[in-house]
């Protein structure tokens, strides 16, 4: 492809994130493929060099700190075709009038699915056999018998959002053997035995179930979720996990029902992110709190670069797009 022909490109995120998500040789892929204008990288389209490069952008490679793409900065985009995210959700920069200008928007978050499954399943394996809890017993010189243990077999996994995340949960559930109760208001009951689990209310998930896994979108709908009324339906020794958005869970009906030591709970996100200094959940023995990490981290964010690369590849030779998102999952995205 001649230097003429290759569509016009510009990087929106900053410098240090493009140095981590694109290095060196997706750089070059990148650049073999697009004329990348304005500067190496940039989170501000009030910057110069961006607004002489977003009168001829055609193809714009966002990232986590991209500003919003407004009907403003849009009029001074008339060329641009494509939005191609190399992260998960477009919601902080894409709205409707993207979509309304005809531009084709995609995202990694396929890329950053994966490992965000991988946390869950560890941690509900691990959950499961309260080695969190019994680790700092162990650390403090207590040695829990063996008739206080449990292990995972026959546990009921309940999984709340069919999500992008949650349905790879439940085929990977599935192929471990466990019993998978799914909760999803825009999931029928043959969708989800397609699925490989059954259809259930939220509520009666929660009674149900042994393990409770959030994989469902932050919205004004699902905000506290689980809350003090829904946990009180939780079984005695249920275990709680959240690793979509602290909001889906009321933080002080949390507190006190971990506190009770009625149920556990594996926290990747929280509601406030962080929590505060000396927050009782931290100093709670069957909580376990992470710093939001179950996504991609350190050598894995490659990964995003790797999606967004061969999806601007693909775009160019005119090839379906594999992270394609569409005007109707705004409301439903995370």
């Amino acid at each position: 492809m001649g230097q003429a022909e290759r569509p016009v490109g510009m990087i929106a995120m900053s410098r240090a994130v493009t140095s981590t998500v694109l290095p060196g040789d997706l750089m070059a892929r990148l650049a073999g493929v697009l004329r990348l204008v304005g500067t190496e990288a940039m989170e501000s389209f009030d910057d110069p060099a961006a607004r002489r490069g977003m009168e001829t952008v055609e193809v714009l490679v966002t990232g986590w700190s991209c500003p919003p793409l407004t009907a403003e900065v849009l009029d001074t985009a008339p060329k641009l075709r494509a939005v191609v995210h190399a992260a998960g959700s477009v919601k902080g920069h894409v709205g409707p009038e993207v979509f309304a200008r005809g531009i084709v928007v995609s995202s990694a978050a396929d890329a950053n699915a994966e490992p965000v499954v991988d946390f869950t399943l560890a941690v509900i394996t691990l959950g499961g056999k309260r080695a969190f809890g019994l680790a700092r017993q162990y650390a403090a010189g207590r040695y829990a018998p063996f008739e206080q243990r449990i292990g995972n077999d026959g546990r009921v996994i309940g999984v709340v959002g069919a999500s992008r995340i949650g349905r790879r949960v439940i085929a990977r559930l599935r192929a471990a053997g466990y019993q998978v109760l799914v909760a999803d208001p825009f999931l029928d009951r043959a969708r989800a035995a397609e699925l490989g689990a059954e259809l259930a209310d939220l509520d009666e998930l929660c009674r149900r179930c042994d393990v409770l896994t959030l994989h469902a979108p932050q919205l004004p709908e699902t905000r506290h979720l689980i809350d003090e009324r829904r946990l009180a339906l939780l079984r005695d020794g249920t275990l709680v996990i959240n690793t979509a958005r602290g909001s889906l869970v009321d933080t002080d009906a949390l507190t006190r029902t971990c506190a009770s030591g009625r149920i556990d709970a594996c926290l990747d996100v929280t509601d406030p992110e962080p929590l505060p200094a000396g927050h009782p959940l931290f100093e709670l023995a069957n909580v376990w709190i992470t710093p939001h990490l179950a996504g991609v981290q350190g050598s894995e964010v490659r990964r995003l670069g790797e999606f967004a690369v061969a999806e601007v590849e693909r775009f160019v030779a005119g090839e379906p797009l594999r992270g394609a998102v569409h005007a109707d999952q705004l409301g439903q995205l995370a």
